[in-house]
């Protein structure tokens, strides 16, 4: 179990040099745009333009504040994406551009190595207690909005907004929320073959 408090995140610039990224974790630890095996950051998006390419990633977009965005991923359809929408997976290497609904937004992102491992981004509403289970190799829990306590294989953490924290599975988490609060539930695995 490893706490990463939000004081502690990383800014750094965007891959394209167009903004400003927020590093969450990244694995291995330390590791370059180009040579991570998964990554988790914030951005900010402040107006409309490319993505960066990362060849051979996968990545999850989410919205965690603002209006949304347009994607524009090449060989599909735009794809609206807003606070109230479930996270959306595409692959990075391939030409996207955003184009903000209204005003700038800050996305939660989150990218693996294709062919060695494989993510899935849940969005979770937690009140009271809610209890987690996962197979994966590695889990995140993100706190976006509010604060939760977290019971992990009897380790007690209290996680506030901005807060996460990585485990190792398999796992069963416990979580405790006073008021409503706002989550990512992140699992990193091997991909299958691999």
């Amino acid at each position: 179990m490893k706490f990463l408090p939000a004081s502690g995140h990383k800014r750094m610039p965007w891959k394209n040099g167009g903004g400003e990224t927020i590093e969450i974790s990244v694995f291995p630890d330390g590791a370059s745009l180009s040579e991570f095996d998964w990554r988790v950051s914030m951005a900010t998006v402040a107006s409309d333009g490319p993505f960066s390419a990362f060849p051979g990633i996968d990545r999850t977009l989410s919205i965690l504040r603002g209006n949304g965005m347009t994607l524009l991923i090449d060989g599909r359809d735009p794809a609206r994406l807003t606070e109230a929408d479930a996270p959306l997976a595409f692959p990075a290497d391939v030409a996207t551009s955003a184009s903000l609904i209204d005003g700038k937004i800050v996305d939660l992102n989150v990218m693996t190595r294709r062919g060695k491992l494989t993510h899935h981004v849940r969005r979770l509403a937690v009140e009271g207690e809610h209890s987690l289970a996962s197979e994966a190799a590695t889990a995140m829990v993100f706190c976006h909005r509010g604060a939760v306590t977290l019971d992990a294989n009897g380790q007690m953490l209290a996680l506030a907004a901005g807060d996460a924290m990585t485990l190792s599975g398999p796992l069963a988490v416990t979580l405790k929320a006073p008021a409503p609060c706002e989550l990512f539930f992140i699992e990193i695995d091997t991909a299958r073959g691999v």
